[in-house]
């Protein structure tokens, strides 16, 4: 979820990015800020709502990089999230993408800056996912028209926050404008495994309040989905709301219904009302899995990717516990669930709460900018 970063400050990292600037996508603390960790290399984030013993993760392989995604022009890129296709193929769909042997430092020229772009495993066993393909061939493509268009001393870029399947068609959200600066979402799907998009709608950038701007769709088996959503902005408070959208409604905006408090209880259609409280949020991922409700997102105080399950869309998530999965570690010391930079924590399809796999980026230097596999063990 990254771009070239435009500033800098006394606190520039030996990368050239600012830590401030850093610190704003969620992917500074690993550096200068301690680390948080046991030598056996598992830890926990400490929030009032953990466990009392921690969720033990631990590191795949690397699904991005040089040498995974350099064959389709995208050395450099993040985000990767998963959604396997009805093909039977695992499609990541990854952020700002580079060409290049580095990502931009501030004031550099991008190189073959494209945003989403398609990242192709042929196999979509948890096993044995490896990238052998893109939406493009020899040059991953970007998946819908963005220009990049210059606004200032910025541009334009169109981040996805969810990709996901209805009934054999492919579905795509994304957040289009200046980063943290949404100036509208829009939606697409797709009938050919990812390969083309096709144009459904969109939803103003300042639609409650902003916090309609990142959505992530859980695909219930009641003929529904359930939408979780925030603002995009990690220096952000927001709440998060709750709609649900009939399964063959989901390009009409008016189809989502909102869940909220009215007249002393909470029901669909009351005005909405955030489900969770107020915080920075980073990514985050809602998914319908075994019977149950997951939600998975990068917390931004303190910085770490966490989980929660629960019964129902609508079941009480300030009474849920929060699982810690992944928390920041230096560079040259990650081990267990300890990653240098940490952010995104997508579920991979096909996890189980007994096979639990997510993808997590991280982006620490220029050379240091990629999305992994990481397997979850313990989450309740």
């Amino acid at each position: 979820m990254t771009r070239p970063v435009d500033e800098q400050d006394e606190h520039s990292t030996a990368g050239g990015h600012s830590r401030r600037k850093l610190l704003k996508m969620g992917i500074g603390a690993a550096v200068g800020a301690g680390v948080i960790g046991s030598t056996a290399g598992i830890a926990r984030a400490g929030g009032p709502n953990d466990p009392s013993s921690p969720t033990i993760a631990y590191k795949v392989k690397n699904l991005s990089g040089p040498a995974e995604t350099g064959p389709f022009a995208s050395p450099w890129t993040d985000l990767g999230i998963p959604v396997r296709c009805p093909n039977g193929t695992m499609l990541f769909v990854g952020g700002d993408t580079f060409n290049g042997d580095h990502v931009p430092r501030p004031g550099e020229p991008a190189d073959d800056w494209r945003a989403p772009v398609g990242l192709r495993s042929s196999s979509a066993d948890l096993a044995n996912l490896r990238i052998d393909g893109s939406v493009g061939g020899g040059h991953a493509n970007s998946l819908v028209d963005e220009p990049h268009t210059p606004v200032g001393d910025k541009a334009t870029t169109a981040i996805p926050s969810d990709v996901f399947v209805v009934d054999g068609v492919m579905y795509m959200h994304l957040m289009r404008g200046v980063i943290y600066d949404t100036h509208h979402t829009d939606f697409w799907r797709s009938t050919d495994n990812g390969e083309t998009w096709q144009y459904l709608c969109q939803w103003p950038g300042d639609l409650h309040g902003g916090q309609f701007q990142q959505k992530t769709y859980a695909v219930a088996d009641d003929g529904y989905c359930y939408v979780l959503s925030s603002v995009f902005n990690r220096e952000v408070e927001s709440g998060m709301l709750l709609h649900r959208v009939r399964k063959e409604s989901l390009g009409d905006p008016d189809a989502y219904e909102p869940w909220g408090y009215a007249d002393g209880g909470w029901r669909w259609g009351a005005p909405p009302t955030t489900v969770f409280g107020t915080r920075k949020w980073g990514e985050i991922c809602f998914r319908a899995m075994d019977g149950k409700y997951v939600l998975t997102w990068l917390n931004m105080n303190p910085l770490s990717i966490r989980a929660m399950v629960f019964p129902l869309p609508t079941s009480d998530l300030t009474r849920t516990l929060e699982q810690t999965m992944i928390v920041p570690g230096a560079p040259g010391q990650e081990v267990g669930n300890l990653v240098a930079s940490p952010y995104g924590g997508f579920v991979v399809p096909g996890s189980t709460f007994g096979n639990f796999h997510i993808v997590v980026s991280q982006w620490y230097d220029p050379w240091n900018y990629r999305f992994m596999q990481y397997k979850v063990h313990m989450l309740s």
